[in-house]
């Protein structure tokens, strides 16, 4: 009979058990943060604002939408691309980044003046992207658009 030498199995420090837990909670809240629809959403009611545009010229870029999609102090969110249109006042259009300022969640709707971050509910103005309500404390930042006849397109 051979007698093995028992060694004392060590369990994890209290420090790496908190980082496992942590890390893991991190996926979970970046897996909710980005998870992303890859179709356009409508929205009515409110505007976007930043990177505008009422030019004329064809910047070669991604075509969005026509003018027509986008309501009047209104805008539309177009996840696959990541960009938010909005028409603030009659032929002017805007574009904003769609990812909340705060920690990265895609924006996702548009209603009473503001656009929506469901993660925190941070609410950014239809017209100049600024903060209405944080969490988040900087205004979505601009996106570059041309409009060519009734044509939006991403530049």
């Amino acid at each position: 009979m051979t007698s093995e030498s028992f060694e004392p199995v060590t369990a994890p420090s209290r420090r790496t058990a908190l980082a496992a837990v942590g890390a893991a909670g991190l996926a979970v809240a970046l897996t909710a943060c980005s998870s992303s629809d890859d179709s356009s959403s409508d929205t009515s009611g409110s505007t976007s604002t930043a990177g505008s545009t009422t030019a004329q010229g064809d910047a070669g870029g991604t075509e969005l939408a026509k003018t027509t999609d986008i309501p009047e102090g209104g805008g539309k969110i177009f996840a696959s691309q990541g960009v938010v249109v909005t028409q603030p006042t009659a032929g002017t259009y805007k574009a904003f980044s769609s990812k909340c300022t705060h920690q990265g969640c895609a924006v996702s709707s548009i209603s009473n003046g503001v656009i929506v971050c469901p993660c925190h509910q941070s609410e950014f103005s239809v017209t100049d992207g600024s903060v209405k309500k944080g969490p988040a404390t900087q205004a979505l930042p601009a996106e570059q658009i041309s409009v060519s006849g009734d044509s939006i397109t991403l530049a």
